[in-house]
């Protein structure tokens, strides 16, 4: 098995958003999506008070991250679960509230760097995409189950894919003679049904559909949608949620709970705002982040972050906060 690495995208704008809210003893970060680590490294080297319990649903990562963490002791934690166990796992760890939770969306190099695990398009590999890859369907189960129409619904929803019936059918015309095993086969039906003037733009034909079916696999944007209300809810008092998203939809969903705690329940003619109708969070960014230009050529998949970040200024959470 090849050996991952990772880039972290935005490192040192996420710890500077995230540093304000961690500079108390005991302080406390939630780390939602631990990947490699490297988030977590860069938080516990700069917030010497902080400790970080670290989530992620693919065990080969967490145990990496344990590996690379272990010089920070009982100051770092890790857990497998999906992010959206989020309240449950808190609940385990005796903790009623946390000081920052951080989410870095999508997939990672863990996953795209290692050709067994069938994330990746430019190599021959069995088609599997899970990210955690002992439970749950795998993306040959897709291809070879789902219907056209549900087909059709993953590759234009989650992939954005212009030609998602054309390519729908062809799957499904083609696995009547044999089940779809292996990523090859797949890209060579996306080139053959994506028309060559499409061919050339957008980059590689086979990323979208590819793209759609690891959401699809994984359950994401359900999982993205209970874990962003989790995360507000379990914020303290100038605590902050930062979130780094590389899908349309993902970043769509993050922006709308934002504004939905960010927004005055004021009338707008208001002169004075009763402290009740106040919201209880703040913007930290203004809009969405993006990459810098020399970032982007250095790591390309920072091309399509987006980053947004809130901060709790009202406690709303009673007793619990």
């Amino acid at each position: 098995m090849d050996s991952p690495s990772h880039v972290p995208v935005l490192l040192d704008r996420v710890v500077a958003l995230l540093a304000p809210s961690l500079q108390d003893e005991g302080s406390v970060m939630v780390d939602a999506t631990l990947g490699l680590g490297g988030h977590t490294e860069a938080v516990l080297t700069r917030c010497a008070l902080t400790r970080v319990v670290g989530i992620d649903r693919d065990p080969d990562a967490l145990e990496l991250a344990r590996q690379r963490l272990a010089g920070f002791g009982d100051r770092f934690t890790g857990v497998h679960a999906v992010y959206d166990e989020l309240p449950d796992l808190l609940h385990e760890q005796g903790l009623d509230a946390v000081d920052a939770v951080l989410f870095d969306l999508g997939v990672s190099s863990m996953q795209l760097d290692v050709r067994e695990r069938g994330f990746a398009y430019s190599e021959d590999a069995p088609l599997d995409m899970r990210m955690d890859g002992s439970t749950g369907p795998t993306a040959a189960d897709v291809l070879n189950t789902y219907s056209a129409k549900e087909l059709t619904r993953v590759l234009r929803e989650y992939g954005e894919e212009r030609y998602a019936g054309r390519i729908a059918a062809a799957i499904v015309r083609q696995r009547e003679h044999a089940p779809f095993t292996t990523s090859a086969r797949l890209v060579e039906l996306l080139y053959a049904e994506i028309p060559a003037p499409a061919r050339r733009t957008g980059g590689h034909p086979a990323k979208r559909t590819f793209q759609a079916l690891r959401m699809e696999v994984n359950d994401e944007l359900a999982v993205l949608r209970r874990a962003i209300p989790a995360a507000i809810d379990a914020i303290r008092v100038g605590g902050r949620v930062v979130v780094e998203s590389y899908h349309s939809l993902e970043d769509r969903l993050v922006k709308q709970a934002f504004t939905a705690v960010t927004r005055s329940e004021a009338p707008p003619d208001l002169p004075v705002v009763p402290e009740e109708l106040q919201p209880a969070f703040r913007l930290v960014t203004r809009g969405a982040e993006r990459a810098s230009a020399d970032e982007i050529a250095t790591n390309p998949r920072a091309a399509s972050v987006r980053l947004r970040a809130i901060e709790r200024i009202k406690d709303t959470r009673g007793a619990a906060a």
